[in-house]
């Protein structure tokens, strides 16, 4: 896992209605991730490639063999405009 670089565990962002309820009552971000990655090599990938903290990291294997985690940012950072400068708003 050491080998993977943070682009390879974080793939790319998730939209939709739940997360964006997530981003404003919890701070929080949707991730589609690697199968191999776990919780700890998916918050050192979070905090380095968006420069945020990560508070909390909750990963779910998803239908369709997709991994997602929830990452909620500490309150210093907004979970909004992250998403914002990823173009998911």
């Amino acid at each position: 896992m050491a080998e993977m670089d943070s682009r390879s565990i974080v793939l790319y962002p998730v939209a939709s209605e739940k997360v964006l309820r997530l981003m404003e009552m919890e701070n929080k971000l949707v991730f589609v991730v690697a199968k191999a990655a776990d919780k700890r090599t998916i918050s050192r990938a979070v905090e380095e490639l968006y420069d945020v903290k990560v508070a909390k990291l909750n990963v779910v294997n998803a239908a369709k063999g997709v991994k997602k985690a929830y990452v909620q940012l500490t309150p210093e950072y907004s979970a909004e405009e992250i998403a914002t400068r990823l173009g998911v708003l």
